[in-house]
């Protein structure tokens, strides 16, 4: 089953399932303890509220007749760091003085975890992600992000933009809350496909395409195969000596790097697909420098 908010011609955003191209409104007036997305997640049984919340009665309306919006509530968004093979030879290339500890904490038992962002820096579908000003060099970062409750159970995936500022922390890894956390620094979406079944990692595909003035400017996929760690497992370390009442979202990063000379330019669209799961497509803008 896949969930997600929606935004209606009217204005007024709902929760809805999502089938067949189609969405079926959920009705958050049969019970006073639910009233968000968040709400549904968190619950012992998602699937069967949901259904229980559907309308059997109301027609479903096509998913044209809706835009998709962030599949977020109140939750922390939070990343894993250098979980591919890929991502940890593009950080020790980007970082001369930190090279050896990218090195070592790809195989650490302990995994790279940072803040990311919060709800008012998230981009949902359609919406644009932000390349900072004083950076010369980011990229996109597609990743596999798991939905947990605040008991801290995966109960749901999405799709991750987590941009990064890759010049800012090669630069120094002190640096990386400024490469990796401003406004418009992350997008969500567009639905949450609820963990109901066993995944197939090497089934579960993840493929980035970035546009430029109408070309294909850098293509690149991986799958879940190839991360390096045990999903509950990173859930787990994040889980450790800390508390989310609001649950979260763990992106759990990244098999996908351009080549060291690209970087996005703003007018740039970056859409990542991840299969059973749909595709996130994000504009891209990049303003003057501040002085």
């Amino acid at each position: 089953m896949k969930l997600a908010k929606v935004r209606l011609a009217d204005g007024s955003r709902r929760v809805a399932i999502v089938e067949n191209d189609s969405l079926q409104l959920l009705d958050f007036t049969q019970l006073e303890n639910v009233r968000t997305l968040a709400d549904v997640l968190h619950a012992k049984d998602p699937a069967n509220l949901a259904k229980f919340l559907a309308d059997p009665q109301a027609t479903p309306i096509p998913e044209s007749a809706a835009a998709y919006v962030a599949p977020i509530d109140f939750q922390e968004v939070w990343a894993a760091g250098v979980t591919y093979k890929r991502s940890q030879i593009a950080r020790m290339e980007e970082s001369k003085s930190g090279a050896s500890h990218y090195d070592k904490v790809y195989s650490a038992p302990r995994p790279e975890l940072f803040f990311k962002a919060s709800p008012n820096r998230v981009s949902g579908p359609g919406e644009p992600v932000r390349v900072r000003a004083d950076s010369d060099w980011s990229v996109p970062e597609p990743e596999f992000t798991l939905v947990l409750s605040p008991d801290m159970r995966i109960v749901g995936y999405t799709i991750g933009n987590d941009m990064s500022a890759r010049d800012i922390e090669g630069e120094n890894p002190l640096y990386l809350p400024q490469a990796k956390v401003y406004r418009q620094c992350c997008a969500l979406g567009p639905v949450i496909r609820l963990a109901t079944e066993p995944l197939d990692l090497a089934a579960t595909t993840i493929e980035l395409k970035i546009r430029r003035k109408g070309n294909t400017a850098f293509q690149g996929s991986t799958s879940l195969a190839q991360l390096n760690r045990e999903l509950p497992d990173i859930a787990g370390w994040l889980a450790k000596e800390d508390e989310f009442p609001n649950g979260a979202f763990l992106l759990t990063g990244t098999g996908i790097v351009p080549p060291d000379d690209f970087t996005l330019e703003d007018g740039d669209e970056a859409s990542i697909s991840i299969a059973g799961i749909g595709t996130l497509t994000n504009p891209v803008v990049k303003g003057p420098r501040s002085t």
